[in-house]
């Protein structure tokens, strides 16, 4: 037998899972959002009709689907550099020699990853309660009036945002850590011999190194943050007067409330072509750089 041969044959168990559960469901779906499928076409399928790009036409002059992406392209300009950014820090104080009881920070930063986003979104929905919220009592002991951080369209994304950040950058963190390891000590021993200080030891050493890592962990961070969706479902349902409402948000909304399924896979379409977009705007700006 042929080692190519041979080869599809081992991949082909994994390659039909594949098709099945991931290939054959996003053909499907393609081919829903160029219908006008909805509750009435589930019923009888003969009110099913193809309408072409008219799903995709009308979402582009539906103003709250520009709302929604508004939200989330905000959720993801101000989320993605905040949590690598956090992520970043917490992995090299976690590394730094000076460092005490680091495998007890390590779990208690990674344990927000592995609790239940709506568990935690509930604790954190009464922690920024309007009168009872632990947030306003400690702004109160400052003197500092009460703020509607849930009802107020001007803090509720922001408040989202560090909820997200909080749940997720102790991920991001691990990978971070695995790339500071191995890292090789030389560079920073040579770095030293030549004057260098802690700052231009990171900018010159630590940053470069940490090229492609940076890299991986912001392409997963923002395709992460664009799929936004328990946060604001838990926290505020969307509101107040759809300030966070999301494009993921605008699509459950669509395929399970409206039940109108071809609109809903056309927004699902949209953010996909949006994400491969930014994702390969990103990967050229790396190349450029030289960060491969």
């Amino acid at each position: 037998m042929k080692a190519s041969t041979a080869g599809w044959l081992f991949a082909a168990p994994a390659l039909t899972v594949i098709g099945l559960f991931f290939g054959l469901p996003v053909v499907a779906a393609l081919a829903l959002s160029l219908t006008d499928f909805d509750i009435y076409a589930l019923a009888d399928p003969g009110n099913l009709r193809f309408v072409g790009l008219g799903n995709y036409v009308g979402l582009l002059q539906n103003p709250l689907f520009w709302k929604s992406l508004g939200n989330t392209l905000y959720f993801v300009i101000v989320g993605v550099p905040l949590s690598v950014a956090m992520s970043l820090g917490a992995a090299l104080l976690l590394h730094s020699k000076v460092g005490r009881l680091k495998p007890f920070f390590r779990t208690a930063y990674f344990a927000p990853v592995v609790t239940t986003v709506v568990a935690v979104a509930v604790i954190w929905r009464y922690l920024f309660h309007t009168r009872y919220g632990l947030v306003n009592w400690g702004l109160s002991v400052l003197g500092i009036d009460a703020i509607d951080w849930l009802g107020d369209p001007r803090w509720a994304m922001p408040t989202i945002i560090l909820f997200a950040v909080w749940k997720n950058f102790g991920y991001n963190m691990i990978i971070f850590l695995a790339g500071l390891q191995s890292i090789p000590e030389d560079l920073y021993e040579a770095a030293r011999i030549d004057g260098a200080n802690t700052w231009k030891q990171f900018r010159h050493v630590t940053l470069p190194m940490l090229g492609p890592v940076l890299l991986l962990v912001s392409i997963l961070t923002m395709a992460g943050y664009f799929q936004l969706f328990a946060e604001p479902y838990v926290m505020t349902q969307g509101g107040p007067l759809e300030s966070t409402k999301s494009v993921l948000y605008l699509m459950y909304e669509e395929g399970f409330k409206w039940w109108n399924l071809g609109n809903a896979s056309a927004v699902a379409f949209l953010l996909f072509l949006l994400m491969v977009a930014t994702t390969s705007g990103l990967l050229w700006f790396a190349r450029r750089k030289g960060v491969e």
